[in-house]
């Protein structure tokens, strides 16, 4: 063969690796994709649907028959379970690498843990446990294994341009020095106890799947009325103590994260609350926390509140009204407040220095990059664990195990001394007995 020839060959060789089909080598490529699995297919498991839909959903789970059939038309191809203990142990046999998990929330830490240690990725939808000692373990079993996991928190409110806004004005001073931080929320779904027995479980909802490991209660279709529509029903169960923890797991974890993000909060050194008379079916309606953290690298020691049920904070002036705000946060410093909803936020200076002077915002270039799409930062993220999630299983434990721990000072009705290197409370001994929960036989924490 002459060298001309050689040549016109390689070229035509060459074009026809140009115009391969389009996907082999691009972002849709079969290698580029991840094998997942989604735990809970209805309610807010839909809302995942798009961003599953791009990999390759091999497996679905729910104690609904009929989500199962749903979820199946859109995922055809996908296995279906009606355990997701199995659909676990079967994690090999799928090939799976990641798991979105919209479970009911005591099914959760869990499923978190059951995850980490069959090292698949995770999507967690809020809130990541139900007890400090959950929280605890899911962060334990996961700093171990963070270099080569993503883990995400559904507080997908975290991707609002605003959180960032926020972050960076009390960085960069703009209340000056931090001294405390409140957070509130004014749902109220109060309840009396748990329902009574009413019937049957309709055919094809698997009731004793769907308690799990809470302890065994009769069926009633009022845990359920909202089933199908867009909202889901985590309202009418997750305020029941075996169930959930009420708007501490539910708003609370989505404001809590607007005041979290901007205060580096580790642990608190301890936690007071006072509410509504004890209820031991159902979380309260009205409660306040307060809770005391110690310095770190960029400001001084703060408190930190948590408000719900209609109670807020004092007002920094007769003429803003916080009850205008029914999820928010407020910031004291040493020059001012910020004041913020999800979206949106105020500074107001106050004092001889209200002239903001001291002041010095941040040039454009350097602000704080956006999240993004939240469940695709996870995606990334499966891929590349190198790259961090905005909600990884470490903030998002530490910030729910202070609500959490919260939830014990207002049973025990005393303010707790707490050592978050062990996870003690250190000044009632009764109290250590309140940060876990029991599980039924067959359902282990840390399986």
């Amino acid at each position: 063969m002459q060298r001309r020839d050689f040549i016109r060959n390689a070229a035509v060789a060459g074009a026809g690796l140009l115009i391969a089909p389009q996907g082999i080598f691009g972002a849709d490529a079969p290698s580029n994709k991840l094998n997942l699995a989604l735990l809970g297919v209805g309610g807010r498991g839909k809302a995942h649907f798009d961003s599953i839909g791009a990999h390759n959903v091999a497996a679905l789970c729910d104690v609904r028959e009929s989500a199962l059939a749903q979820g199946a038309q859109r995922f055809p191809q996908a296995r279906t379970y009606l355990d997701w203990r199995k659909l676990l142990d079967d994690h090999k046999k799928l090939g799976l690498d990641a798991v979105v998990c919209c479970t009911a929330d005591h099914h959760h830490a869990l499923i978190a843990n059951g995850c980490i240690n069959r090292d698949l990725h995770c999507y967690m939808e809020k809130p990541l446990a139900i007890t400090v000692e959950e929280a605890r373990s899911v962060r334990a079993n996961w700093l171990a294994k963070k270099t080569k996991l993503a883990t995400q928190v559904g507080m997908q409110r975290h991707a609002l341009a605003n959180f960032n806004r926020v972050r960076e004005k009390i960085l960069d001073g703009a209340i000056g020095e931090l001294k405390s931080a409140s957070a509130w929320g004014n749902r109220k779904l109060p309840r009396a106890g748990y329902w009574p027995a009413a019937g049957e479980p309709p055919k094809g909802f698997h009731w004793d799947l769907w308690l799990g490991p809470a302890p065994d209660h009769p069926y009633s279709p009022e845990y359920f009325s909202y089933t199908g529509t867009p909202r889901g029903n985590c309202t009418l169960w997750n305020m029941f103590w075996d169930f959930g923890v009420g708007q501490v797991g539910d708003m609370g974890s989505h404001t809590m994260d607007l005041l979290w993000n901007g205060v580096d909060a580790k642990l608190p050194a301890s936690a007071e609350a006072k509410g509504e008379k004890f209820n031991p079916d159902v979380t309260p309606v009205e409660c306040a926390m307060h809770f005391e953290h110690p310095a770190n690298t960029w400001r001084g020691p703060i408190s930190v509140a948590w408000y719900q049920g209609g109670l807020l904070p004092k007002s920094p002036r007769n003429f803003i009204d916080l009850e205008k705000i029914d999820h928010g946060v407020m910031f004291k410093g040493s020059q001012g407040f910020l004041i913020a909803s999800f979206e949106n936020h105020l500074v107001l200076p106050y004092g001889k220095e209200a002239d903001l002077t001291y002041y010095k915002p941040r040039p454009k270039e350097k602000l704080l990059p956006p999240v993004g799409h939240f469940q695709e930062q996870w995606l990334a993220a499966c891929k590349n664990p190198s790259l961090k999630t905005a909600c990884d299983f470490e903030y998002s434990s530490e910030m729910i195990e202070q609500m959490l721990l919260g939830l014990v000072a207002y049973r025990v009705g005393k303010k707790l001394n707490y050592d978050g290197t062990t996870g003690k409370v250190t000044n009632h001994a009764a109290a250590n007995a309140l940060l876990g929960r029991n599980y039924r036989a067959g359902w282990p924490l840390n399986g």
